[in-house]
Parts: C-alpha cells; structure tokens; sequence
C-alpha cells in the first residue's frame, strides 16, 4: 500500500534493523541521486512549502512545531500529496531534536512501546526530547492508540501523527485531545503548475535540461487534481519518455502517453467516499443534472460498487422526489434491477438515465417529513388503542368483543369516502402529510384538504360573497374524480357495509 509520504520511511529506531540502502537520519531513508522526482524535491524549508499558506502565518503551530517553540502534539490531517510527511522531514532536520519515524502499516504496539521506553530513560537522563511521527496513524487500532497516550499527556514524546482519514471518526477521543489539529488543503491548480515549474528548472529535478510545453504543464496539472506526488511522477514519466525519444522538450503527445488515466481521489473506505456520494445526492436534489451526472462518474471511474449507487437510487426517489413524482421510485428500482440483472459496465447506461431522470424530477420531501412526524409522535408515547370500529373481526368471538362496530365501508359511499376515525384518540386532527405544490402532488395539494373534511367530518368552510369558494360543493362529480371513477352509481348510504376488511394484517416492512 502507497505511503502517504514523499520519500521513504525507515523502520522505528530502536526496535527493527535498518532497511538497505544509503544511510539516513532520524528514520528517514537518505536522498539519493536515483531517488524519485518527488523526493528529490521535497522542501528543504518551510519557505519551499506551498499550498498551505493558513498554516505559515508567523507564530502559527506549524511553524512553532517546526522550529521547536513548543513541544505540542500534532496531527496532521490532509489529501495525499499535500506535504504532511514533508512536513515531519521539516520537523526532523530543524531542531536538535530526537526523532523517530514510523509508519502505522508496519509498526506494532511493540515498536511503539520501545520507542516510548527509550525516550523516557533519555529524557530523565537529560538527553534531547524525542518527537515520534508516525505516518498513516488512522491505521493504528484502539489498542495501540491508547498506547501513546500516557506518553502524549506527560510529554515523554511529541507525537506528529498524519492521517488521510478525518481524526474525528479514525483517531481516538483521548488522543485527539491531547494534540493539535491541523488540516492541511489539496493544493490548487496554481501551487501545482509552480511545483512542476521549480522542478523542470531546479538543480534538483530536471535542472533545465527539458523545457514542458503549456499544453503538457496543463495536462499534469489536470491529472494531479491536487496531489504534487502524483504531478511530479508524472513528469518524471513524462520527462523519460522524452529523453528516449531524443526531444529536448515534453509536449501534450509525450505527456499523454507516459500517463494516460487520471488518478481519481476516491477511496470506498475513507472520507472522499462519503463527501462524493453527498455531494451526488445533494446535486440531485439541487436539480443539477450535470453535477450529479459528473459524480457519478467519479463514483463509477474509481470502482464503487454500482448496487450501492443504486440503493442510494431507490432512497432518493422516495426522499426527495416522492410525490412530486411517484414514478420516480419504478424507475430508480427499474435501474437498481438492472445492476442486478446486466451489471456493469452496461448498467452505467441504466444508472444515468436514473440519475437524469431523478435530477430533473420536481421534487418533495413531504414523505420524508410526514413518516419522521409519525415516527416522532410513536416514539413519544402519542397514539392508543386501535379504534374498535378498526379491529379486526374475523375471528370466533371478535363481534362479542365490539370488533367492527360502527365500521364504515367507503365503497358504499357514492364518493369512495366516509366519515370515519381512523387514528388513535390522542392524534385526531393530527396532520403529517404536507404536499408540497410541485409536479403531480399538486394535484393530491388541492384534492386533500377535501378528503381529510369528509373523513373528519368538518364542514365546508365557508365562501367570502366577494370571492369563489376555496372547496367547491362536493357534487356528484366531485365524487367521482375523489373516488378516481366515473358514473360509479351508489351502492348504500355510507353505513356498515357487507365486507369489513380484508383480514390481512400483516405487518409491513420495517424502516431500515
């Protein structure tokens, strides 16, 4: 797995052999003349470091960390490539300081406790205070977290920990309290194309002896997206393939072909998983069906897993689109079919249209906020019994017991509906379904002010002489439409009809 660093990392002094190779200090393998683009460049001062211009104000922690004013914890919490490690390299080469590098890939409790040892019996012997970076913290367990944390609260080391993954939800509570956090930003476009710039020219990197043509120095840039490692391997790619074909220069050709694909910052385990597929949803219910098009093909670009793109489909329909558009949810669970049924990469076709289709929709929330109401007033305790006329009355003995009494069947009503409870006594006149006046629920906006007067039975409110009634006379006509028939004649006068109910009480899915 690819370190987060941009050079190599040493074992943890004290506790495993060295690894092979040009002798470096403070856990941290020498720079050599072989040594990758991204290496050699690596900032020899903070003055070098670019892209984290609100971390370098004068007096600022880093710089404090940097030059040894204050023996605080650290975290460093960023993007790949955007210079945590460098900065540890700073750390290590500014102060007469013990350091002591680790990565969390490889390192164990073991290691860390030597480590600990070590610069517990230095330090009472008055020797240097040791500082303890270990890379890639975020995949430290519990266990071995909790082992800094005597150490970090007296001081026996200062820990500079750097994570790609947000501390809150990947480091623990105790020891996130007892350091700093500093969050470092991906760099822009522009602190990128002048990291390329320096290295083209820089003694260190290509020294001058090729030139990058506009169109190839933007190419790289758009293939970093942020990410100076990537940049740089890039060129140096870029900058070998060049030179065997004997060009002085790199242009946009030799560019393309040295690297093809661009790196897609997206990991299905870390926070770029969770901040695309928000972003996704959020565009979709912004309407914009070109954002969430593009996230979806980030999504897909980077190996998510296609099902749940279309479980986060199916959500959406219901969520956000509802009545506005009830069709929407066949066609996210048409579209969530057919991953199941073609898969990718085929179903990328099936998962647009339902993007397209869900992005454009009108849309309403009123299902989502009428079943959390619902859901809040049980939690709460409201409700009661089921209204007797409701129960049901199918078995020996329910009659005696009053089951169905006073029931009203609908369908003998001439209108389809009835006057009748059917919520417990505590919620009546309770209102959870608030239709909102976009797509097809504008039309169940003007339809249910009048079904929820019948079932109650309220009356009509009453017509201002200057102005039309807001609820027209509920006519024969009315009755039909509210029944969704036409020429229904009446079958009874709105009392007991002859079936009851279906009997079927089956309880139905619950909320997942």
């Amino acid at each position: 797995m690819e370190s987060d660093a941009l050079f190599s990392l040493g074992e943890p002094a004290g506790s495993r052999s060295a690894p092979a190779g040009p002798a470096g200090v403070d856990g941290f393998t020498a720079v050599a003349d072989d040594s990758p683009l991204p290496v050699r460049m690596r900032p020899a001062s903070l003055d070098e470091l670019i892209g984290q211009d609100h971390l370098l104000a004068p007096g600022a922690p880093l710089r404090q960390l940097v030059s040894g004013g204050a023996p605080m914890s650290v975290i460093l919490w960023g993007p790949p490539g955007s210079g945590k490690t460098t900065i540890a390299h700073l750390v290590a080469g500014a102060t007469d300081r013990r350091f002591v590098a680790m990565s969390a890939l490889s390192a164990g409790v073991k290691d860390v406790r030597a480590v600990i040892e070590t610069a517990r019996r230095q330090r009472r012997s008055g020797g240097a205070q040791t500082v303890l970076f270990i890379d890639e913290v975020h995949r430290f367990s519990k266990t071995q977290q909790d082992s800094l944390l005597a150490a970090v609260e007296d001081r026996t080391v200062t820990l500079l920990a750097a994570t790609t993954e947000n501390p809150y939800f990947s480091v623990i509570s105790p020891l996130l309290s007892r350091c700093v956090l500093l969050t470092l930003q991906p760099l822009d476009d522009e602190a990128v194309r002048g990291l390329l710039r320096r290295a083209v020219a820089d003694k260190r990197g290509l020294d001058a002896a090729l030139t990058l043509t506009t169109e190839a120095e933007d190419h790289l840039v758009r293939l970093a997206s942020g990410d100076v490692r990537k940049a740089l391997t890039a060129l140096e790619a870029a900058a070998a393939s060049a030179m065997a074909l004997g060009t002085g220069r790199i242009d946009l050709t030799t560019a393309e072909q040295a690297v093809d694909v661009a790196a897609v910052r997206y990991d299905r385990d870390g926070d770029a998983h969770y901040d695309v597929v928000s972003a996704f949803i959020k565009s979709m219910r912004g309407s914009d069906v070109d954002a969430a098009v593009h996230w979806l093909a980030r999504m897909l670009v980077a190996g998510e897993d296609a099902r749940f793109i279309a479980r986060r489909l199916v959500i959406f329909a219901s969520e956000d689109v509802g009545m506005a558009d009830p069709g929407a949810l066949s066609v996210a669970t048409a579209a969530a079919h057919a991953v199941e049924y073609v898969g990718l990469p085929e179903a990328q076709l099936n998962l647009a249209q339902a993007v397209i289709h869900l992005a454009t929709a009108p849309k309403s929330n009123s299902a989502t906020t009428a079943i959390g109401a619902a859901i809040a007033d049980v939690r709460a305790g409201r409700g009661g019994s089921v209204p007797r006329g409701l129960r049901d009355a199918h078995y020996a003995g329910a009659r005696g017991l009053g089951h169905g009494t006073g029931y009203r069947y609908p369908h003998d009503d001439q209108r389809g509906v009835v006057t009748q409870q059917y919520v417990p006594d505590d919620l009546v006149g309770t209102d959870y379904y608030q239709p909102s006046p976009h797509g097809a629920e504008r039309a169940v906006a003007s339809r249910l002010p009048v079904l929820r007067r019948i079932v109650r039975g309220l009356p009509a409110p009453a017509a201002r002489p200057d102005t039309p009634a807001v609820e027209p006379p509920v006519t024969a006509q009315t009755a039909s439409a509210l029944a969704g028939e036409s020429g229904r004649p009446a079958t009874g006068t709105g009392t007991t009809g002859t079936m009851q109910d279906s009997g079927t009480d089956a309880a139905g899915e619950g909320q997942q």
